[in-house]
């Protein structure tokens, strides 16, 4: 009797740990972001800081929580929309507030693209990748961008720049 209490004991204890599953953490499940590099558009070679850049979602009344509002920055990375085709943005160069009116230079760009859902882990569940990224810029009579440039159009990474904006 004592036996069959001991072997039942050993076989509870085997069954409990091989039950038991590993705590999955999530290490790689972050949607990339849309890297933005800013360039002279007199000497495409240099980078060239934006002064004073905002940066504000199209329907949105906050800006971008991605970087420092209103700093002078030659690189962004933008957050786009997992469940739509494309995403809008306000770019707005030497930004400031005169009696609570924005006065800086605005320049509406959009981004259209399809969105791939990628399978990373039962711990971080799936990521958005996107691909066939394409771009509109809405012209005004004063736009600060002059050109712009895809350089992939394939985003799954957040390791270099996926546009080229010259201004």
């Amino acid at each position: 009797m004592e036996k069959i209490r001991i072997l039942l004991l050993v076989l509870i204890v085997i069954i409990s740990f091989t039950a038991c599953e590993k705590d999955d953490i999530c290490v790689d499940g972050n949607t990339p972001l849309l890297i933005i590099r800013f360039y002279d558009s007199e000497n495409p070679g240099e980078l060239k800081a934006v002064p004073s850049l905002r940066v504000v979602g199209l329907g949105q009344s906050s800006t971008v929580n991605t970087f420092a509002d209103r700093t002078s920055l030659d690189s962004i990375a933008l957050p786009l929309r997992i469940n739509e085709a494309n995403t809008g943005f306000i770019l707005i160069s030497d930004s400031a507030d005169e009696d609570d009116l924005e006065t800086g230079n605005n320049d509406t760009l959009t981004f259209d693209y399809s969105t791939l859902e990628v399978f990373i882990s039962r711990a971080c569940g799936y990521i958005a990748n996107y691909d066939d990224l394409g771009e509109l810029l809405t012209s005004d009579s004063e736009n600060w961008i002059q050109n712009i440039e895809i350089v992939s159009p394939l985003i799954q990474q957040q390791d270099s720049a996926h546009v080229k904006i010259f201004h």
